[in-house]
């Protein structure tokens, strides 16, 4: 009989945020498979480091490009592509032979993750059981004590990678935001929240959750600089008893 395939949230950064399906499963599987840059551990790895026990097989599945070229490009499409087929064909070869195989990811696995990219290519022939996770935003909201939603407010979740006038646009249309993506996109982004004039409304959140969190109003981070774990905030105001 084939294994199954177990795509596991970790939650934003504290080892503690993992659900306690969560952790009975990193303890069952004789597989760990997770995502990483090529030569490093990974930030998802190192989330579940107290939880993997002693004896399975780590599976390190490392990106051959990250910010290196733009993500629209043929290169980082074509790049991309082959990954995947090739993560894929070794998560499959485990769970032919009969293993249960956790591909773990930081976060939530259906949420902007590189989970899905797997499952979607395993799904059809693996039985598949998919464990939700504190997701990103959760857990900066929570470190920065910013209530995003009230009342009837529309909370809108916008990719940095968006052009200027998008952003713009959909800032302008929603009540409550959340702008992940950020990178190199961050400079671009702070000007959409100040063309908006909701730049004094916004956060900044930084490794949220992680024990060097950074959280600050967005009109005080005036640098161009952001890491791949931050995100902006903009709590809504709406109906309040």
């Amino acid at each position: 009989m084939s294994g199954r395939l177990y795509g596991i949230g970790l939650g934003p950064g504290d080892p503690e945020l993992l659900t306690v399906k969560a952790v009975r499963l990193l303890k069952s599987c004789s597989v760990v498979a997770y995502f990483c840059k090529s030569g490093r551990r990974g930030n998802a790895r190192a989330i579940a480091d107290r939880w993997i026990p002693e004896g399975c097989e780590e599976l390190p599945l490392g990106y051959p490009l990250t910010t290196e070229v733009p993500f629209d490009s043929p290169e980082y499409v074509s790049a991309l592509s082959g990954f995947y087929e090739e993560a894929r064909a070794r998560l499959a070869e485990r769970l032919r032979n009969g293993q249960d195989v956790a591909l773990i990811a930081e976060g939530d696995p259906l949420f902007y993750g590189s989970f899905m990219h797997l499952f979607i290519r395993l799904k059809d022939e693996f039985d598949t059981e998919i464990v939700p996770g504190v997701t990103g935003m959760a857990g900066c909201a929570a470190a920065a004590g910013a209530p995003m939603t009230w009342g009837d407010d529309i909370l809108s979740v916008l990719p940095g990678t968006l052009p200027y006038e998008a952003l713009v646009e959909k800032l302008r249309q929603t009540d409550a935001a959340v702008v992940m993506k950020l990178g190199k996109n961050f400079g671009k982004v702070r000007r959409a929240f100040a063309e908006t004039g909701r730049l004094e409304r916004a956060i900044y959140v930084e490794r949220g959750a992680m024990p060097d969190q950074k959280v600050i109003p967005l009109a005080e981070k005036l640098s161009d600089d952001a890491p791949y774990f931050s995100l902006i905030l903009m709590p809504g105001q709406g109906r309040r008893p």
